[in-house]
Formats: structure tokens, C-alpha cells, sequence
């Protein structure tokens, strides 16, 4: 039996793998990488290998992930300020064995999201208004994704994109 083989077969991630996570987040599912590195699912978000060691994004930033061909493709959002968030490169990893871990992924971000709508705006562009529970707290933390193209800098189309949160806050009844 090869170490792949042997490494696939284990019910525990290996333990390099668990190293970086903070002392009470747990494993949810695991598969390695065509590189062997591990991919880990935790309460917290999602560890995928990189150039600079893994690195976690928790599930509130997860904005994308795509199960395809034996590839996960992840595309994360950063914070840039006010709750506006920009969508960073695509991160691509090729699964040797993925056992559980993309329908693991898919439960994971849907149950994150619990509003999401797109608007337009005037007079151009538009925003996708999202409240995301995020784990250890209550209620919904809201974000804005403006599309493409879209000034999030003009003042006329962020007065109505902070509009369109307090409206969803007052939809989903989580108004401060």
C-alpha cells in the first residue's frame, strides 16, 4: 500500500494538518490534495493549502465554491471596510480522494448565508445585499458585494445600498 493510499484510508487528518487550528475548532471533514497536503473543514471555516502554509477562510467569506472534475474552486471575499466585501482570485485545489468534504463545503456555506439578494442601482450598477451568520455570534452579520464596475465609492449608490441593508434587517427582523 502506497503512504497516498494509507494517508486516504486514515479517519483522522494527518496531524501537520491540525496544527494550525485554534485550540477549540474541530474537524468536520478532511480530503487530500493531489499534493498531499490536507483540505480541512472546521466549524470555523475552511483551511486550503498555499505557497505560505494553509490558511483558513472562515465560512462568512467564502463566497463562492464549486465542485467540479474532481477540483474545489473557492473564490473568498475580503473585508475592505463597512461590511463591503471584494472577491479575491479563485483558489483551485485538485482532490486525490475527496470523501466527504464538497458536500461538507456546500452545507457549510449555504447554512452561512441566510439573506442574500441582488439589486440595481441608480442610475448604474448594482449590489448583492447578504446577511451571514457567522459562528460564535448571534443574528446575521450583513455584507455588501457590489458588481463589477460598480463605484462602491459614490456616495448617491452607497446611501442606497445602506438603505437596501436596513431594509433587509427589517425583513428578516434583525433591525439594531
Amino acid at each position: 500500500m502506497s503512504v497516498l493510499s494509507r494517508l486516504l484510508a486514515r479517519r483522522r487528518p494527518p496531524a501537520e494538518a491540525v496544527r494550525p487550528l485554534d485550540r477549540y475548532e474541530r474537524v468536520v471533514s478532511w480530503a487530500l490534495a493531489d499534493s498531499g497536503a490536507a483540505v480541512l473543514a472546521t466549524q470555523l471555516g475552511l483551511w486550503l493549502p498555499g505557497a505560505d502554509g494553509p490558511r483558513r477562510i472562515p465560512w462568512q467569506l467564502v463566497d463562492k465554491a464549486v465542485w467540479r472534475d474532481g477540483t474545489l474552486t473557492v473564490v473568498a471575499a475580503e473585508d475592505t471596510g463597512d461590511g463591503v466585501l471584494a472577491e479575491q482570485p479563485p483558489t483551485s485545489v485538485r482532490l486525490a480522494e475527496p470523501r466527504d468534504l464538497p458536500p461538507t463545503v456546500r452545507a457549510r456555506v449555504e447554512r452561512s448565508i441566510g439573506y442574500s439578494r441582488h439589486h440595481r442601482l441608480e442610475p448604474a450598477g448594482g449590489v448583492r445585499v447578504v446577511g451571514r451568520r457567522v459562528p460564535g455570534r448571534d443574528g446575521l452579520s450583513w455584507q455588501l458585494v457590489f458588481d463589477p464596475g460598480t463605484d462602491e465609492d459614490d456616495p448617491l449608490l452607497r446611501i442606497q445600498a445602506e438603505r437596501l441593508v436596513a431594509q433587509a434587517r427589517a425583513e428578516t427582523g434583525t433591525v439594531d
